[in-house]
């Protein structure tokens, strides 16, 4: 069944969510609300706009540049079944999919056991950029990260192995 987005806004060319040029969508929706925030405006759920899945994609196919799709938010993990549905088209076309959420992995894993959508979205990410942004861990040298307790973790290998697995971009 197709699902619809909530979302805070597109932006259809970025190389700060990501490596390479990639095609970024804000989920509406936070329930962190992290202080310092740069997205404050998307933490109210019934704010933004509505858009269906396949029109993301058939948005992104349009540009030859774009190497992949990246969620952020906002929460991406508040609307899992749709976020993994566009992430699942998105790969379909080639596309690499990097996921931000201020959740932990573990928390994540958590909450998979009893919300097996939140694993559908986790499965398909592969990259996760996990935990709250914190104002006091703040730093603009970190790359794709706004403060150094947000990690960049490889979602396969940690599905495997059962615990967070880091890379880099």
């Amino acid at each position: 069944m197709n699902q619809l987005l909530r979302l805070a806004g597109i932006i259809r060319e970025s190389i700060v969510d990501g490596p390479g040029i990639r095609f970024v969508v804000f989920a509406q929706g936070c329930p962190h609300q992290c202080v310092g925030c740069h997205n404050p405006q998307s933490w109210p759920v019934e704010d933004g706009f509505v858009a269906a899945p396949e029109q993301i994609v058939e948005e992104m196919i349009k540009n030859p540049l774009l190497k992949g799709l990246t969620l952020s938010g906002g929460e991406p993990f508040c609307q899992c079944a749709a976020m993994a549905q566009l992430a699942r088209a998105a790969h379909e076309k080639g596309f690499n999919v990097i996921t931000y959420t201020g959740f932990t992995f573990e928390e994540l894993l958590e909450q998979a056991a009893s919300a097996p959508e939140v694993l559908e979205l986790l499965t398909a990410t592969d990259i996760l950029i996990d935990g709250p942004f914190i104002e006091k861990c703040k730093s603009y040298d970190l790359q794709f990260r706004g403060s150094s307790n947000q990690r960049i973790i490889n979602v396969k290998l940690s599905l495997e192995k059962r615990k967070a697995v880091l890379t880099s971009l």
